[in-house]
């Protein structure tokens, strides 16, 4: 890690966190459409690995492996910033999606199964699928989506000080509570992927060969958990506000 003169050796360091770097964008582009090219992110994340390295000092008292994760993470979302994460059709989709899961649950008092929420959007199940795979990418929380009938936004309802962080609004209990209820009354299969994904942190190659499916049908799924879940929780959420 160090030359000879004491100073950080920069080329080994880049060498040895480089797979850092392609584990973070792995599990990243999960979260982001296809259109995102994930030597893109990489690239990305290797600059933010390099100023890791330029920044770093020991005295911060933190592992530089800890470190370098957080620059990483950064540059790469500096990249997406001003990208459109998610198209708006395929947005409009996954609401329909949403609005589907909601109509279902309520009807049959248990989560639908996809054959059931294809033949109510009226599209054969391999459309469907496909539907769920375009949408990868699809966000559990989208600040525009707070917005109640009679356009009476959540944050402006939820924020007792004006100049209060919508953020922090957001992470207060209720949600945390609504989230936790979303997240138990998930499919088991759906669980146990959110589990590998959020918890261990296992990219899409990697949950498919534990789960013993394609990766495109670990995309499919994880579009459809986040669907449930927001759907879910923007039910509680509203419901909780009347």
């Amino acid at each position: 890690m160090y030359k000879a003169n004491g100073m950080i050796d920069q080329e080994v360091l880049l060498k040895e966190h480089a797979p850092l770097v392609r584990r973070i964008a792995h599990h990243m582009v999960a979260k982001l459409p296809p259109s995102v090219e994930i030597d893109d992110l990489i690239q990305a994340g290797m600059i933010g690995l390099l100023d890791a390295i330029n920044r770093y000092e020991e005295e911060q008292g933190a592992q530089f492996a800890t470190y370098a994760a957080q620059r990483i993470r950064g540059a790469m979302l500096d990249e997406l910033r001003e990208n459109d994460w998610l198209p708006r059709g395929q947005r409009k989709n996954m609401r329909r999606v949403e609005d589907a899961i909601n109509q279902l649950q309520q009807k049959l008092s248990r989560s639908p199964r996809e054959t059931e929420l294809a033949e109510h959007l009226g599209v054969s199940l391999s459309d469907f699928q496909q539907l769920l795979q375009d949408a990868r990418g699809y966000q559990l929380i989208h600040f525009e989506d707070f917005h109640g009938e009679d356009d009476d936004h959540f944050l402006d309802r939820n924020l007792s000080d004006p100049s209060g962080d919508p953020l922090a609004s957001l992470l207060n209990d209720d949600l945390r509570n609504n989230l936790i209820y979303a997240i138990t009354n998930l499919p088991d299969r759906e669980k146990i992927l959110m589990g590998l994904y959020y918890e261990h942190e296992l990219n899409l190659r990697e949950i498919g060969d534990v789960m013993g499916v394609s990766e495109s049908r670990v995309c499919q799924l994880h579009s459809q958990a986040i669907a449930r879940l927001r759907a879910t929780m923007r039910e509680r959420l509203w419901t909780s506000l009347d």
